[in-house]
């Protein structure tokens, strides 16, 4: 890494880009000095559409490119969504930073111009974990996967494939999209995905990053951690519908999780409060109890 010079690798999406926009404002407002550029790339998981990841070989996918950018040093950091980071980061490719949380929340969006969902058509959702949580709140209704960057899902949306889809808050509200939304589910309704909401910063391990002081924030770095080490305890993958969302309170950090069983398809919520400062352990103890829990024939 040049001293006056920083590459943003970033996938190639608006949404992605304008994310890495949003890290390279942060960098050209506290180091005025420092040249900064944005490098794009189509990953694998980009490329493949008709597919669900879980197929073709989860999170990993979205990842590859961006990681041998840093290791070939044609980037020096990269800007990822959480939520889309595989739960085992090489140790020689560190998360440097987490941004303040964007709103964590997954919504409804209905095709322009209709006010009620039209049940003979199918809601377009990209994961097994809204797919399981929508046979809850939408019993009666189809669901049908959909892949493709948030422009494609909105026009097959308008264009009359699907009755409505499911979307993360935090993606609309950074595209100035809004107004598209429908409905908000709340973390009970919809247990968000670990890390929704959140941008990661990666980079090399032992560069000088002293240019992001002040970029990671606490809350979402403690909330990212507790969910990540949930999830990772339980070995879930896109492949796998676990959730995790963290929230702190004060002095505490309230975590919820959903731990699913393969082999039956029962899951199980739950929620564990503890010290922010042991965010991990907390992560651990709680996807240990939700699946000890299971194991004894609770679920939900």
């Amino acid at each position: 890494m040049t001293k006056n010079k920083i590459i943003i690798g970033s996938r190639e999406s608006a949404l992605a880009v304008l994310q890495s926009e949003m890290v390279k404002s942060f960098l050209n407002k506290e180091h005025p000095e420092l040249h900064t550029e944005i490098l794009t790339m189509k990953t694998t998981g980009d490329k493949i559409l008709d597919r669900t990841l879980d197929k073709i070989g989860g999170k990993g996918l979205f990842v590859k490119e961006l990681d041998l950018a840093l290791i070939e040093k044609r980037s020096d950091i990269s800007v990822h969504s959480l939520k889309d980071m595989p739960m085992e980061v090489p140790s020689e490719l560190p998360l440097l930073a987490f941004s303040k949380r964007e709103d964590p929340r997954d919504v409804l969006v209905l095709p322009k111009g209709a006010d009620h969902l039209d049940k003979s058509k199918p809601l377009g959702c990209s994961s097994l974990r809204r797919t399981l949580q929508l046979k809850e709140l939408y019993p009666d209704m189809e669901v049908k996967s959909i892949r493709g960057n948030l422009q494609t899902r909105l026009r097959k949306l308008d264009e009359g494939e699907y009755a409505g889809l499911i979307l993360a808050a935090a993606g609309l509200k950074r595209l100035g999209l809004e107004n598209r939304i429908s409905r908000y589910f709340t973390v009970e309704e919809m247990l968000p995905a670990a890390g929704q909401g959140i941008l990661a910063v990666q980079g090399r391990a032992e560069e000088d990053y002293s240019c992001l002081e002040g970029y990671c924030d606490r809350e979402a770095w403690i909330c990212g951690t507790a969910e990540r080490a949930y999830v990772k305890y339980l070995d879930g993958g896109c492949s796998s519908p676990v959730a995790a969302y963290g929230e702190l309170h004060g002095d505490t950090l309230l975590l919820r999780g959903l731990y699913y069983r393969e082999e039956d398809g029962t899951y199980i919520k739950g929620q564990l409060e503890g010290d922010p400062l042991r965010a991990e352990e907390l992560g651990i103890t709680l996807a240990k109890r939700l699946k000890e829990s299971m194991e004894k024939g609770e679920s939900s």
